[in-house]
């Protein structure tokens, strides 16, 4: 494994990979990022000494989703932009070795999909976790129209994707969606105690017992972001979808009218 993985930094704690993402303040999901990201995820099973990562980043929020209102950002591309990267969300849903992500703040929209790449999810109480594309007047991605119900059931995930709701880290951890909290200043070292506790298990049997609970799963968001690709694609044609771009950028509750 290499230190460095474009802005991705990485180093080695005994068995446990850590993996830290440096695109502050927002760490916005990019093509080259989620690339990056795969590539040392790939890198860490081909490493017999590592048995498990741990996933954090930079700054304030954990990942604020894809840039869709900047002209630099992956919605500068328009759709072009969006295919490529559910390419790696796919090749970063097959590493073989589990991931504990540490989230410290926000993890929103695209950055809620990173968050469920992990096996496990270590919060603090100032994370935030937010399916709001139907405020942007846009079509979930990143697949977790699949991975969302796969981790808290259809019922909450529909409440999260077709409200856009804010869910706190106490809410969350009920849910199932995080699975521990720590106070913001321990949150890294409760994510590696995890990690370490699962280094500690025969690494052979984890990772047979982790593809089969996970069996079809990278499968599954291949198929499932082809669709949110064919929906996105249209609706991002729609006046609720610049409506919703602007609406972002102008700090705003966005006025949908329904075409």
């Amino acid at each position: 494994m290499k230190d460095q993985y474009g802005e991705i930094s990485a180093r080695v704690d005994g068995h446990v990979a850590l993996l830290e993402m440096n695109r502050p303040p927002n760490n916005f999901v990019s093509v080259d990022l989620m690339r990056e990201l795969a590539n040392a995820l790939e890198d860490i099973d081909a490493e017999r000494d590592l048995r498990c990562s741990v996933l954090m980043s930079a700054g304030k929020a954990f990942c604020a989703g894809a840039d869709l209102a900047s002209p630099t950002g992956v919605g500068g591309q328009g759709m072009a932009g969006i295919n490529p990267l559910y390419e790696q969300a796919v090749r970063l849903f097959s590493a073989k070795k589990p991931i504990v992500a540490a989230i410290q703040g926000a993890a929103v929209g695209a950055g809620l999909g990173l968050a469920l790449v992990a096996d496990f999810r270590v919060a603090a109480p100032e994370a935030r976790f937010t399916a709001n594309f139907v405020r942007l007047g846009f079509h979930p991605g990143f697949g977790i129209t699949h991975t969302l119900p796969r981790v808290i059931g259809m019922q909450r995930a529909q409440l999260m994707c077709l409200t856009g709701r804010r869910i706190k880290a106490d809410e969350a951890l009920v849910w199932g969606l995080v699975d521990e909290i720590a106070p913001l200043d321990e949150l890294r070292g409760a994510a590696l105690t995890l990690a370490r506790e699962i280094a500690e298990a025969a690494p052979l049997a984890v990772t047979s017992t982790r593809a089969t609970l996970r069996v079809g799963l990278a499968e599954a968001v291949r198929t499932q972001t082809d669709h949110e690709l064919i929906e996105q694609t249209w609706l991002r044609a729609t006046a609720d979808f610049a409506e919703g771009v602007r609406s972002v950028n102008e700090r705003r509750t966005g006025v949908f009218v329904g075409a």
